[in-house]
């Protein structure tokens, strides 16, 4: 596992990425010799790539291709699992290429635009070696490399969550040995079995030589069998808290098992202040732009719930923000007026009646967060971190969920890890949920973390389902 942009990344994932690019470069290439051996012979290969600006071209068609596979989540997931469906998520990605270089061409840029038949070779050739690359890979490459092989100490329920995720993600490139617990009463584990009690430790590593050791004893456990621990760490074997896989394989920080001291000594928690100063200069400047660019948009959605619906164009409700304090959020208006006068404060649902039809698709496009880009110019607001909720809900969820009042520590973002990470809750255990996001964020905020956040939201808002 990599760590970029403060996000844990596979190690099989950044292999297909790199593969794939210089892969579709050669393809392109190629295309390009195809035109200067049998469509256009009075021009080398090597003229257009060095004197036509032709490896640029290639590149910007390269790097255009690994976007548009970004977009139709090809790289979360890279199991094959019906090439035919693939090929066609190729051919959609590869008409978003086209579409790309027909802009350049209308911006009056052919600088930047690959020749048409290089650009047509190059793409059938992408369409027919990709696909038999991506099979190849996922069945062959993956299982020579050979997998991470984890025991775990304990068949605690996080661990078991870790292991159950590991086996349904074999792209993490871990393989789960078992466990070693004590308990005489466990049902079978998710995601391995039970292969001994925690005193056979140094036997079953002999035997079955792991690589990593990730440690998440169940409470009836008394002690660690630390004797045999050290001597296996000197052997060369790595120890890991559970709690640590949990946030590498989930991107989230587990609350079960979250102790007072583990915050209080960590010296990686944050948030930092310099983070914090760098977060707050860059949010104002950033805003106002997007102010300016999406100003039409905000003024088509304004006509349309005005001619729609009868109320005001903005939804004004309290939220608290910045330890503690309550500002008032601007959002364009999508729900009838008083929806909430017979029901109280209540979470949004999906298929929620109290939304009218123009609000139905902002919430999907997520147009109706715009207006808040005013909460973030007067300092409220960020552009990223945890999302602000009602205080209504805020003291109800304090008394009820352990460290909920620590997402605070944070300006609210207009966008988050949560939520391009998951579905807008209406339950408890959503809460907690997304809680464990906006730790796990408020330990690495970072400007890297940031713009990988608003980038990964433009795909949200134009490719989600899951928005309410």
């Amino acid at each position: 596992m990599f760590q970029l942009f403060r996000v844990f990344i596979p190690a099989s994932v950044i292999g297909l990425i790199l593969s794939e690019f210089v892969l579709t470069f050669l393809c392109y290439v190629t295309g390009e010799w195809i035109v200067t051996e049998f469509i256009n012979p009075t021009l080398t290969l090597n003229s257009f790539l060095w004197d036509e600006r032709g490896v640029f071209q290639i590149l910007v068609v390269v790097l255009c291709l690994a976007t548009g596979l970004y977009l139709q989540d090809l790289y979360s997931d890279f199991r094959v699992k019906s090439v035919s469906v693939l090929i066609q998520q190729f051919c959609l990605v590869i008409g978003f290429v086209f579409l790309i270089q027909a802009l350049f061409a209308y911006a009056r840029r052919p600088d930047w635009s690959l020749p048409r038949w290089a650009m047509i070779f190059g793409s059938i050739l992408t369409i027919i070696v990709a696909p038999l690359w991506r099979v190849f890979y996922g069945r062959v490459i993956v299982k020579a490399v050979g997998f991470q092989k984890v025991l775990f100490l304990g068949a605690s329920p996080i661990s078991q969550e870790i292991a159950a995720h590991l086996a349904e993600r074999p792209e993490f490139g871990m393989r789960v040995l078992g466990y070693l617990d004590d308990a005489d009463d466990l049902p079978p584990p998710a995601g391995g079995n039970i292969i001994g009690k925690t005193g056979d430790l140094r036997e079953v590593a002999r035997n079955l030589k792991p690589d990593l050791i990730v440690v998440g004893m169940t409470e009836r456990r008394r002690e660690l069998p630390m004797a045999e621990m050290l001597h296996l760490r000197f052997s060369g074997i790595h120890f890991e808290e559970a709690a640590v896989t949990f946030e590498t394989a989930f991107g989230r920080v587990p609350t079960r098992q979250l102790r007072p001291s583990r915050l209080v000594f960590s010296s990686d928690l944050g948030p930092r202040r310099g983070s914090l100063f760098w977060h707050s200069l860059y949010s104002t400047p950033i805003a106002a732009l997007l102010l300016v660019l999406f100003s039409p948009v905000m003024v088509i959605v304004a006509i349309a719930i005005k001619l729609t619906s009868r109320g005001p164009v903005f939804h004004r409700q309290v939220r608290v923000g910045l330890n503690g304090a309550e500002f008032v959020v601007y959002k364009f208006r999508s729900m009838y007026v008083d929806a909430e006068a017979r029901t109280g404060p209540v979470w949004a649902s999906k298929n929620d009646p109290r939304i009218t039809p123009v609000g139905k698709w902002i919430r999907k496009f997520r147009l109706d967060e715009l207006p808040q880009l005013f909460n973030v110019l007067r300092g409220a607001m960020g552009l990223v971190g945890p999302r602000p909720e009602r205080p209504e809900f805020v003291k109800s969820l304090e008394a009820q969920i352990q460290y909920y009042n620590y997402r605070h520590c944070v300006k609210p973002g207009i966008t988050g890890w949560a939520q391009i990470n998951y579905k807008y809750g209406d339950t408890l255990d959503d809460a907690i949920m997304k809680l464990e996001y906006d730790l796990y964020y408020i330990k690495n905020l970072a400007i890297s973390l940031d713009l990988f956040i608003i980038f990964h939201t433009m795909k949200v808002m134009f490719f989600s389902e899951t928005s309410q």
